[in-house]
């Protein structure tokens, strides 16, 4: 949808040499050049068999990439929130790429996880974690939430 921001949706266009560093063991047996600046076809094959997601050939991952304000991902978690608000997993896809949708999907996924507890003790590692799997990034994070302790304060 155009009312969306870019950045509501997961950006997937990846240069070779920056695929092979993000997603290394993705792209260990398989040229990154034939999957570079292809973000349909980069989803689909960092994605594949996992959160629910069918093989490579499915197209799942490029279907449950990331959107919304927290970058939901996998057709495990699409399914789930749909069950939340009431949609199929085709309508939520759909749902989630309107504001209200993303910012929705972000809530749903901030209360399943139980991130109060976490920002509350103003843990951004597992805050992190909790919603990237890992801590890439976590160095600007860092230092973004500590600039929002200031202007919030």
């Amino acid at each position: 949808s155009s009312d969306v921001c870019s950045s509501d949706l997961e950006n997937l266009n990846y240069k070779p040499d920056r695929l092979a560093q993000i997603f290394p063991k993705y792209f260990r047996d398989v040229n990154p050049e034939d999957y570079a600046h292809n973000p349909e076809k980069i989803a689909n094959r960092v994605y594949a068999d996992r959160m629910g997601n069918g093989d490579e050939d499915s197209g799942d991952g490029y279907k449950f990439r990331g959107r919304g304000l927290v970058q939901l991902t996998g057709r495990d978690n699409y399914t789930k929130f749909g069950e939340a608000v009431g949609m199929d997993v085709d309508a939520v896809v759909d749902y989630m790429a309107t504001p209200e949708g993303a910012a929705m999907s972000a809530a749903w996924f901030w209360d399943q996880h139980n991130l109060n507890k976490w920002s509350d003790e103003q843990d951004v590692v597992t805050v992190t974690k909790k919603i990237n799997g890992g801590t890439i990034g976590l160095e600007e994070r860092k230092e973004l939430f500590e600039e929002a302790l200031k202007v919030f304060a």
